[in-house]
């Protein structure tokens, strides 16, 4: 059975090649992150993570904007995740959308955000989860919570400053104003740039690159890059020690160094 073929709640899962694309389908509130978005993506994600067919993703959404955060509407109602008074919210939180950040961080298997359109709040917030960013003159972002009287709830405050710097992360926070387009791209907050009507192609092309490299080491180089943002000289030191012995003796290495002898491009099994 194919683990990809059901339907998910407000998400689309499409197996191409190597590469899994996930869509986030809630357009009639601009892909806002609903309880069922979240259960669906996280779902998705750990299952992926593990799939040995899978070695990259793709996060976008359908329509004109990639995530735009919260349900405004369900926000005046109180309903769904922003139901129930002060504790009770703080739970739901807990046990809701913050699944979807810590979920993220401990993937092995990269993550690119295609960002087609708006990312605003928690989808601004999404896109920093993720290790690259691709975009066009639609892609903009906001962190505006502040305009809302809300803080970011989601992690926002730890992704977004080590993706642009604190500096600017703290301008974002703190005005809620919107980076757009090629200033996006200025600011570190897409790693591409590229025409609108080229998005899907160039990144599909980047995904493929990133699925043409070895996978062991590409997840590992991941894992290793994430924890030089956490912890000491020393203690990453010990993990790429660790992880080069792996990698050193996989099927794939000796693969690449007799590619590299005979000038031709390595086929890598994931062994």
């Amino acid at each position: 059975m194919n683990f990809y073929a059901p339907d998910f709640a407000h998400l689309k899962v499409t197996l191409k090649g190597h590469q899994l694309w996930i869509t986030l389908n809630n357009p009639e509130q601009s892909n806002a992150i609903s309880y069922e978005m979240t259960d669906s993506l996280v779902s998705v994600l750990k299952y992926a993570d593990f799939d040995p067919q899978v070695r990259v993703i793709v996060i976008t959404g359908e329509g004109k904007n990639f995530c735009a955060g919260g349900d405004v509407k369900a926000m005046e109602n109180k309903t769904g995740m922003f139901q129930g008074e002060a504790n009770e919210l703080r739970m739901r939180y807990m046990s809701g959308i913050q699944q979807i950040p810590k979920c993220i961080e401990e993937l092995s298997t990269p993550v690119i955000a295609m960002v087609n359109g708006a990312a605003i709040g928690a989808g601004c917030d999404l896109a920093m989860m993720c290790d690259l960013r691709i975009g066009s003159n639609s892609s903009k972002f906001g962190e505006t919570f502040v305009k809302l009287g809300l803080v970011p709830g989601d992690g926002g405050s730890f992704f977004l400053q080590r993706v642009i710097g604190f500096s600017k992360a703290m301008q974002m926070s703190l005005t809620g104003d919107l980076v757009a387009g090629e200033e996006a791209h200025r600011w570190g907050l897409l790693n591409y740039f590229v025409n609108e009507t080229d998005l899907v192609a160039e990144t599909e092309k980047l995904a493929e690159k990133i699925a043409g490299n070895a996978p062991v080491a590409v997840q590992m180089t991941k894992k290793t890059m994430k924890q030089a943002y956490l912890n000491d000289l020393h203690s990453v030191l010990d993990l790429a020690a660790a992880y080069q012995g792996i990698t050193q003796r996989t099927a794939d290495h000796f693969t690449a160094l007799q590619a590299i002898k005979e000038k031709k491009n390595p086929e890598f099994q994931g062994k």
